[in-house]
């Protein structure tokens, strides 16, 4: 017996790049427009990203810099998802769901926490 396979795979080469490209537009956008805590780490990344290039002396140090304000915005990104999906499941208040939305929470934070670790790292080591 075969797998089972998505109606929506088969574009490959080119076309699925153009695709997939599309559908990351519009996962960003959506994110920017409908979560409130993604466009508050777009801003914090548009003011910090410029800054690391300033304040870091090596490649390798505005690398690691840049990096974990993005992982921030990729954590994010996930984090919101997850809860997206979960109320499209269900809205009423279930202890699995609250689990989902608050591990996916904890993950946000810690990717802030890095954020901050890396950059007192960098700039006071």
């Amino acid at each position: 017996m075969s797998d089972p396979v998505s109606p929506f795979k088969g574009k490959t080469g080119l076309a699925r790049v153009i695709n997939a490209a599309g559908y990351s537009w519009a996962g960003l956008t959506a994110a920017f427009k409908y979560e409130d805590a993604f466009r508050q780490e777009v801003f914090l990344a548009l003011l910090l990203i410029p800054l690391a290039l300033f304040l870091g002396h090596t490649g390798i140090e505005r690398a690691l810099m840049i990096a974990a304000v993005l992982g921030v915005l990729i954590v994010e990104l996930l984090n919101s998802a997850v809860e997206a999906a979960v109320d499209r499941i269900s809205l009423e208040h279930h202890q699995l769901i609250k689990r989902a939305k608050d591990m996916g929470s904890a993950a946000v934070m810690i990717a802030l926490a890095n954020v901050a670790a890396v950059w007192a790292l960098v700039l006071l080591g």
